[in-house]
């Protein structure tokens, strides 16, 4: 199944559901934004909200993906494969096959079947399409496994300077494990720093937080706009107090039990991660042929609906029938015993690690 960090829904963390659940709207609200726009020729002034948001959107989202890897760093490495590269190879191959399949008889009209049967191939050692998060996910596990023995100050300081360096060999494994690696591996090796910022933070004054993430978003805001969010150091930073400001966010929202809705993405993060790309094309492409809503800000907050709600609704309808494959991971693609009684509470649908 696609697995849990914690043992058991009782155990789980609600601020860490509201920050996957801020993360995984943000990330389909970008990808229906700039769909929209691309198919339409224009820009939306939901554009500017996107672009505010991409200093700290994925840096959190692997942050928050690392948080809990120190309880499982240490298992076996049969083990640790299964859960930690297997699932994420079956997750993604499978949907990757999904995709191309959507995608392929434009590839064959456009460049002819060899160009397709090539672009399926590249999808093995390129990420496919929005797939490259869990392209990467397994990548990250593994290397934060292989260099568990080297000093984590070190590790953490090599990576943030690939984080800074101008890496663009276009090839996305390569480019985006320079640049995301730094995040995934802090999550991990300052996860109890985290947590215990996250407990300082409840115990402030809620209108304390609002001020304090008033001032962040203006920061952020002006550092995007003057452009100065890309350069080398810069970027890293906002990256981090990003993070920072979406984790007491998350903490403020599970506080005042407000909005509800956006914890439950959270727990359903990767099943939306994995087939919002379904609902938010199909929607995309009603609406902008129908032209039933003239705004394109609007039309890209409707796709976005889709593509979150959507993965969920099908989640749901499949779960329990021959479709679950979709979204659990069959026995017949794990290693042989790999899991201990104890451990298969973990395979739980929705959540960020395994």
């Amino acid at each position: 199944m696609l697995t849990g960090a914690t043992s058991s829904a009782a155990t789980r963390i609600d601020w860490v559901d509201y920050a996957k659940g801020i993360c995984i709207i943000l990330v389909v609200m970008m990808h229906s934004t700039l769909g929209v726009e691309k198919a339409a020729g224009e820009l939306s002034w939901l554009n500017g909200f996107i672009e505010w948001a991409r200093p700290f959107r994925m840096p959190d989202f692997f942050l928050i993906s690392g948080l809990f890897l120190a309880a499982r760093i240490d298992r076996p490495w049969r083990t640790y494969l299964d859960t930690k590269l297997l699932h994420f190879a079956y997750f993604y191959i499978l949907w990757m096959t999904i995709q191309y399949g959507m995608k392929s008889w434009g590839i064959i009209q456009a460049e002819g079947p060899l160009a397709a049967l090539q672009a399926y191939g590249l999808g093995f050692v390129q990420p496919f399409g929005t797939l490259w998060f869990i392209y990467l996910l397994a990548i990250f596990f593994v290397a934060a496994k292989a260099l568990r023995r080297f000093p984590p100050l070190l590790v953490f300081a090599v990576a943030a300077v690939l984080e800074m360096a101008p890496i663009e060999t276009g090839w996305l494994v390569i480019d985006e494990f320079a640049g995301r690696f730094v995040y995934f591996f802090a999550g991990y090796w300052l996860a109890p720093h985290i947590f215990a910022f996250a407990r300082e933070v409840g115990g402030l004054n809620p209108l304390a937080i609002l001020a304090g993430l008033l001032a962040w978003g203006a920061i952020n805001g002006i550092l995007v706009v003057r452009g100065w969010s890309h350069l080398p150091g810069i970027g890293l930073a906002l990256g981090f107090i990003g993070a920072s400001a979406v984790i007491s966010a998350s903490v403020l929202l599970a506080r005042v039990k407000l909005a509800g809705v956006i914890r439950y993405c959270g727990q359903q993060s990767i099943v939306i991660y994995l087939a919002f790309f379904m609902f938010m094309a199909a929607t995309r492409t009603v609406l902008l042929k129908t032209g039933l809503v003239d705004d394109l800000a609007l039309v890209s907050l409707i796709v976005t609906l889709a593509g979150v709600a959507g993965p969920v609704l099908l989640y749901l309808a499949v779960r329990k029938t021959p479709l679950s494959f979709l979204f659990i991971r069959p026995q017949w693609a794990r290693l042989p015993a790999t899991l201990r009684k104890s451990e298969l509470v973990s395979s739980q649908p929705g959540r960020l690690e395994a």
